[in-house]
């Protein structure tokens, strides 16, 4: 059945292809398993490198992974990330393969916190659903990198689904992709169980998948963060607003069940993106503000946002999970990586399957999203900086194919490739990602790597300073799992 999902026209997903099975991963461990008991409010938290595997099985008791209870005696591996299964009421883990680090964490306060959180927010639902007029909870979610913000939307979208709700989920961090490579908005409304293994999951655009489809509404963000481009930041919130605003107008069960946005920790910055927020509180209409992991953060939203603001919203301080931890630069740039090759080949349960295009240079309408990042990458190729359009006013620039975009995601939009509007090309959506495995400025041709077997004819496709350039995504995209 499908999802209730925001939904645009796009890549054909009613016509899913078949496809083998490839994967990145790396080969199964062989050592031996071994049996952990956890204690009520007890959390097994491990650390997984992405050239590790770590099996989980529960062979006794309830355990759950951000909000999803895992099934009895079914093994889930994981790699390429760092993650904590609790148990309410105890349970008994069965523990295979390699980790950085593993350890049985007692400090749990965190979780009653935020299941009193999700208990506030099915009040509200409640409340909505007495009152078809009103909408249910907008709960926007800040605070710095690293303190659990991700951790804590997944944990209270996977109550709510429980609980049968289908909340919509918006992801305004450019730095994670969430159903979408990074470099993107997401809005996708939730009305299936999350994967333990993948979150959210993929999107499946090239290939049948053991989940429900998923169809987020996308926009292309090919910004780091807000500080690179303020301006063209705040009018994607505004667009996003706008078209999820619209969406929730017209399903009744997703407006009940309101909305929750994650949040780039870059944005805990008074000096220059306080403003963001406050642009996101009013784009969104929020009810609810949840603070993580910065106190000063909490009081500054307090006092800006809080009782005495005249227009009040309640602001909370919820407490950081003991397991957070820092992800460094170098696992950033892998977890970006994985997530691009899963957007073009799936996983190893869910296996998509990708097409080539080559198209002419004169078929092309390439746009270049200008930003410091882009700038910065082209000055380290020596180029001369009076050949760098970017280094214009311009937010877009219309250009020819060159060596620069090899590597690189471009992100093909629904609008004509011949929109002069500039506005119009930012606000346009996204239709799907490519990838630009080669660009042959001899023979003036393009190849690219994309989900779907139809070229996408004349519309705009731009690319920018982010993400960065995979070198290896056909090479290792095709390892055999």
């Amino acid at each position: 059945m499908a999802l209730p999902g925001l939904s645009l026209p796009g890549l054909g997903l009613s016509q899913a292809q078949s496809s083998a099975g490839l994967y990145t991963g790396s080969s199964s461990l062989t050592q031996e398993s071994r049996m952990e008991d956890l204690a009520p409010r007890t959390e097994w938290r491990f650390e997984v490198s992405f050239q590790q595997q770590y099996t989980i099985r529960v062979t006794s008791g309830h355990a759950e992974l951000f909000g999803v209870e895992l099934a009895p005696n079914q093994p889930y591996t994981f790699s390429g990330c760092k993650a904590a299964i609790l148990t309410w009421h105890g349970c008994q883990l069965e523990v295979s393969g390699d980790a950085e680090s593993e350890y049985l964490g007692q400090e749990t306060e965190y979780a009653v916190e935020w299941l009193n959180v999700h208990g506030m927010l099915e009040t509200a639902r409640d409340d909505a659903q007495m009152h078809s007029s009103e909408g249910g909870p907008r709960v926007l979610v800040v605070g710095p990198d690293f303190v659990g913000k991700s951790s804590l939307v997944r944990s209270l979208a996977g109550w709510a689904v429980t609980y049968g709700r289908t909340p919509t989920i918006v992801n305004l961090d450019p730095r994670e992709g969430l159903l979408t490579p990074p470099g993107s908005f997401t809005a996708v409304t939730v009305g299936s169980q999350l994967e333990v293994e993948n979150g959210f999951g993929i999107s499946p655009i090239s290939g049948p998948t053991i989940t429900p489809v998923k169809t987020p509404l996308v926009y292309h963000c090919p910004y780091s963060a807000p500080p690179e481009k303020p301006d063209v930041y705040k009018a994607l919130i505004t667009r996003t607003a706008l078209s999820v605003t619209n969406k929730l107008e017209e399903n009744s069960g997703a407006k009940q069940s309101g909305l929750i946005i994650d949040t780039p920790g870059t944005l805990n910055d008074p000096k220059s993106n306080y403003d963001i927020i406050t642009h996101l509180v009013s784009e969104f209409s929020i009810t609810l503000i949840l603070t993580l992991g910065s106190e000063r953060l909490f009081n500054d939203m307090n006092r800006k946002f809080g009782q005495q603001s005249s227009e009040a919203i309640p602001v909370l301080r919820i407490s950081k999970p003991g397991g957070a931890v820092e992800r460094d630069a170098a696992f950033m740039k892998q977890l970006q990586n994985q997530q691009i090759r899963q957007y073009f080949f799936g996983t190893s349960k869910d296996s998509l399957n990708p097409h080539s295009h080559t198209y002419s240079f004169a078929e092309l309408n390439i746009f270049r999203a200008n930003s410091p990042s882009l700038a910065a990458s082209s000055s380290s190729m020596d180029m001369d900086a009076s050949d760098a359009p970017y280094a214009s006013h311009a937010d877009f620039e219309r250009m020819t194919p060159n060596m620069e975009m090899l590597g690189r995601l471009v992100a093909i939009k629904f609008c004509s490739g011949s929109e002069t509007d500039e506005f119009a090309l930012r606000d346009s959506p996204v239709m799907g990602f490519a990838y630009v495995s080669e660009v042959d400025e001899a023979k003036k041709r393009v190849r690219f790597l994309a989900p779907h077997p139809q070229k996408w004819g004349d519309r705009a496709v731009v690319w920018g300073g982010w993400p960065q350039a995979v070198t290896d995504l056909v090479g290792s995209g095709t390892k055999q799992y």
